[in-house]
């Protein structure tokens, strides 16, 4: 069974910076690129950063490009999306999703950007 665990949101101000984990189980972590997305109130879920299987290819949506990176232990099983110069519209839902399995999504951690 397709387990996706995410953790480390949580309250931070503008400015500062927070680390995502996502710890995956039931199926080969390795084989798959990984990615993370999330979702405000009352908005679309919206695709935040891709990392192929390898962590070799990087992908980012435009609004993090430069102020996110997302990396990858295969040993670990987990993904990561390190956040940095948080900003109060990255408040939301975070999720990491693998496309293969498309109906397993993870519980998500909140991210609350405010002063």
């Amino acid at each position: 069974q397709v387990q996706l665990v995410e953790s480390g949101g949580g309250l931070v101000q503008p400015g500062k910076s927070l680390r995502l984990s996502c710890a995956a189980s039931g199926f080969k972590f390795s084989a798959y690129a990984m990615n993370w997305y999330r979702q405000a109130p009352g908005k679309e879920r919206e695709l935040v950063a891709t990392i192929g299987s390898t962590g070799s290819m990087t992908n980012y949506g435009d609004s993090v490009k430069g102020r996110f990176t997302i990396s990858r232990d295969n040993a670990k099983n987990t993904v990561y999306l390190q956040m940095n110069t948080l900003k109060p519209e990255d408040t939301a839902m975070y999720y990491c999703y693998n496309r293969a399995f498309p109906s397993y999504w993870g519980q998500g951690t909140q991210v609350t950007v405010s002063s």
